[in-house]
């Protein structure tokens, strides 16, 4: 390849690359994919709208002042498996009128799989269906489970990844204290 070929290569790939910088922003709260925007400590959360089991439409927004846990999860993770009844007793310890769970199951066919696995394990916590994961692409997930607890004003206090002991005396008083903040 002659000097000239590559050095026009070169420039192509610096301009296009200063375009793509100028377009897309390089803010660093989004990801790959056009105007996708990642959950960001210290900021809100982005709403959503998705369907429960009952075929209603669940918003985030409607649960502004309650401390929330929205958890992303599927059914053909062990990892979310393990940790659901820790959810569970999680849910049934702190006050309902203060605090929700909000679970958002990926499974790709929906109520087939979430609806028989939280009634065969005994959950009573809100599961919504995102088959399509868009939680996860806008939220930025890099895999399940994904917990974000949000406080009373719908602003991201923390994101775990992975599993972890809701129901562990560390888990219970850090969302008691954000209750009671």
């Amino acid at each position: 390849m002659k000097d000239s070929h590559r050095a026009l290569i070169v420039i192509l790939l610096i301009f296009g690359g200063l375009f793509a910088l100028y377009h897309f922003g390089s803010d660093s709260s989004r990801i790959a994919g056009v105007g996708q925007v990642r959950a960001v400590v210290g900021e809100l959360l982005p709403d959503f709208a998705l369907t429960d089991l009952s075929s209603n439409i669940v918003r985030l927004s409607d649960h502004r002042g309650k401390v929330v846990l929205v958890h992303v999860w599927a059914t053909w993770c062990p990892p979310c498996v393990e940790e659901m009844p820790s959810m569970e007793t999680l849910y049934q310890t702190l006050p309902r009128n203060r605090f929700e769970i909000l679970a958002i199951g990926i499974d790709g066919d929906g109520r087939e799989s979430v609806e028989p696995f939280m009634k065969e394990k005994g959950l009573t916590f809100p599961a919504l269906l995102d088959p399509e994961s868009t939680i996860g692409m806008s939220y930025g997930i890099t895999g399940v489970p994904e917990s974000f607890i949000v406080d009373k004003n719908g602003v991201l206090v923390r994101k775990i990844i992975g599993s972890i002991d809701w129901a562990s005396p560390k888990a219970i008083e850090s969302l008691k204290g954000l209750i009671d903040a």
